[in-house]
């Protein structure tokens, strides 16, 4: 039991460790690519935040498999370097005791993994998805900020606002310029301004007290001072866009029978599979010698998990173009992972007991001429 808790304790430091620097490195280009999305534009900047956390999900799901491989290669490949592994070997600990031990503590990550990818990820998804649906329902008034110039309708019109009160549309010292191929043909300024949306989705910027400013094809620029002044800022209404199968609940995609939809099925299952198959073949992998470090056999050890990856990936994208049959799916990968894992389980076994009878031999003649 102690060396079972020793064992697990040094394995969850290392998968931890990996974990947390993998995922700060996946959510800071996540939180780049967002962040430039809420410059351009494309979505209010007050969402950023909120969409950055719901890709946290799929991104632990693809980062577990990864931190589990590592953090077991890392864990064992220390105790080899310290000799730790060599004494516990000694002492009658096999190499089969140490893979069941991994893997009871790789079926717990793979059971965390899987409530992930079959049940969080796409509820995160779809959330995500209804979060950006409500705010391109709100049109202009969704991606203006105060203070910042603001492309708006086809692209013919930028707008300028000094202040917004976005929870009642309301909005004042407005500047609007509108242009042409030719160039801009009016400037209007107004004290205040409300977007209102019309039953086909349209949507219209009402300018209240101020003045425009235009140059006629033929004559000296003018201003025109009004009361009320209507400009169209969206002309066509906002669709709800039909969801992909990332989106849909994992027995939503049981029912289906379309290619896709057991594509993606097969592809939450692959993930948490693979946790306790990596953590196998990490185990004989993580086997160095003193001289070599901790880290000998990482190269390998990750050109292995991206073969595993890619097959996973290339036998997705065959499942959505029907060439692999989803009963099939992805089950034979997952046994050639496997075989590959009690293949290199075998061999370190027979040469970790080769190692081991050499050890004992030298203590037993050290101890004998010491007699």
């Amino acid at each position: 039991m102690i060396i079972l808790r020793y064992l697990t304790a040094e394995v969850f430091k290392s998968q931890f460790a990996v974990f947390l620097v993998l995922m700060s490195i996946f959510m800071s280009q996540t939180f780049v690519r967002v962040l430039a999305s809420a410059a351009e534009g494309k979505i209010p900047g007050y969402l950023v935040a909120s969409i950055i956390g719901l890709r946290f999900p799929q991104l632990a799901a693809i980062i577990l498999p990864l931190s589990m491989f590592l953090g077991v290669m890392l864990a064992y490949g220390r105790l080899y370097t310290d000799q730790e592994m060599s004494v516990l070997k000694a002492c009658g600990v096999s190499e089969w005791y140490v893979t069941r031990v991994t893997l009871v503590f790789a079926t717990l990550v793979a059971i965390i993994g899987g409530s992930i990818t079959l049940y969080l990820a796409p509820l995160a998804t779809e959330y995500e998805e209804q979060v950006k649906e409500n705010a391109a329902a709100e049109g202009v008034l969704s991606t203006l900020t105060a203070g910042r110039f603001k492309k708006a309708g086809s692209g013919d019109s930028v707008v300028f606002v000094h202040e917004i009160e976005r929870s009642q549309s309301q909005m004042s010292k407005v500047f609007v310029a509108q242009a042409d191929d030719s160039g801009v043909k009016s400037v209007v300024y107004a004290h205040t301004g409300q977007l209102q949306e019309q039953e086909n989705g349209e949507q219209d910027l009402i300018l209240s007290g101020g003045q425009r400013y235009f140059l006629p094809k033929d004559g000296e620029p003018q201003r025109l001072t009004f009361s009320e002044y209507q400009i169209l800022m969206e002309d066509q209404a906002v669709e709800r866009q039909r969801r992909n199968y990332i989106a849909q609940p994992t027995m939503e995609l049981l029912k289906s029978n379309e290619p896709e939809a057991m594509a993606e099925f097969h592809w939450r299952l692959a993930i948490p599979l693979t946790i306790p198959i990596l953590a196998m073949i990490a185990v004989p992998l993580s086997a160095v010698n003193p001289r070599q470090g901790r880290f000998g056999k990482i190269l390998p050890g990750l050109g292995l998990f991206f073969v595993y990856y890619i097959l996973l990936v290339l036998a997705k994208s065959a499942l959505e173009d029907g060439k692999i049959p989803p009963q099939v799916g992805m089950w034979w990968i997952h046994l050639l992972g496997l075989a590959t894992a009690l293949l290199l389980l075998l061999r370190e076994r027979s040469s970790g007991g080769k190692i081991r009878r050499i050890w004992l031999d030298k203590v037993r003649r050290k101890g004998a001429s010491h007699a």
